[in-house]
């Protein structure tokens, strides 16, 4: 099933269903109000929801409408938890390169993991405000999971069965913020803004071959002002969504509805490109010596699609944004 939300002056927004192109929607609020909500109760709602999908897909719904993926919030607007890890360690190694910093302990064993803010997540176009270029503004294509209740001390072979959803997520970061902050010993706070989703979250039956081995198996494909920036594969992965919930789950049960991120997707190969300005910048001060690429300015803009290994547009639809100044300051 694919799912995306609309607004309707509430939190938590409408649901709907779109279909398998992508072209038309239902609504399933009468079933289930919300997707946190359908999440929360997926056992209740699921045969319901898939006998409109089926029905939608057979254009035999009713009251079916044209899907507008540009008046989409988050699939889900809020989540009881967003965690985000590193899990494509080839981008930590290029950061320990450039910087000649000490190998984080254990990196390609146990996974390196945050835990964000999860009240205020973005639309696939809503313009993004912060409070300073100075910040050093920079965007991060990854991949996500959302989670039915994991237990605590959850094995990765049974994790994957609390996989409900795939999202594709714009994890923004100010990387002027982010040293001091990690440093501190005690995380993130301003150095991450609210995440972006693109508008589509689907069942992982949708991916076909490309949901493999616990990965996302497809290019992410990223540019920046229209220029392309890099198509990084999910398949690089070094630990698997499952490995990574079982991690989170370790010492503590997971809600249903908590998001979990794969942090930016990365590639060996420098012919793929990179889906944040921060690698980037570490691969030219590596081969070139020097950093050459500046970070976001307001006005500028990104895109970010996930396409199939054949070059076909994936399931999740489009995230395109807009960095502006902040205006709302008190």
């Amino acid at each position: 099933m694919k799912f995306a939300t609309l607004p309707n002056g509430t939190l938590d927004g409408k649901l709907i269903l779109v279909s398998k192109d992508l072209l038309t929607a239902v609504d399933v609020s009468s079933i289930a109000p919300n997707l946190l909500h359908a999440i929360q109760n997926w056992e209740t709602v699921e045969s319901d929801l898939n006998a409109v999908y089926e029905q939608l897909n057979t254009r035999k719904a009713s009251e079916i409408f044209d899907f507008d993926p540009s008046v989409c919030l988050a699939p889900m607007p809020r989540s009881p938890q967003w965690l985000d890890a590193s899990a494509f360690t080839n981008h930590g190694r290029l950061m320990e390169q450039a910087f000649n910093t000490d190998p984080i302990e254990n990196f390609d064993t146990i996974p390196v993991m945050y835990q964000g803010a999860s009240d205020d997540f973005q639309g696939p176009t809503a313009d993004m405000p912060m409070p300073s270029e100075e910040d050093g503004i920079d965007f991060e294509g990854e991949f996500g999971v959302i989670m039915s209740e994991v237990p605590m001390s959850t094995s990765a072979e049974k994790a994957v069965e609390h996989i409900r959803l795939i999202v594709q997520i714009n994890d923004w970061s100010l990387r002027a913020l982010g040293p001091r902050e990690m440093n501190s010993g005690f995380g993130f706070l301003q150095a991450k803004p609210s995440s972006s989703f693109a508008p589509v979250a689907v069942t992982p039956d949708e991916l076909g071959d490309a949901w493999k081995n616990g990965r996302v198996n497809m290019h992410l494909h990223v540019s920046w002002n229209g220029q392309r920036f890099g198509e990084p594969h999910g398949s690089e992965m070094n630990f698997s969504f499952p490995q990574l919930i079982a991690h989170a789950a370790r010492s503590r049960r997971l809600t249903a509805g908590c998001v979990l991120g794969s942090g930016t997707v990365s590639n060996v190969s420098r012919a793929a490109g990179s889906a944040c300005i921060s690698e980037r910048r570490v691969i030219e001060k590596i081969d070139l010596g020097e950093i050459k690429t500046g970070f976001m300015r307001f006005g500028d803009s990104v895109r970010m699609q996930a396409k199939y290994d054949d070059g076909s547009d994936g399931p999740f639809g489009v995230i395109e944004q807009r960095v502006v100044e902040n205006s709302s300051a008190g």
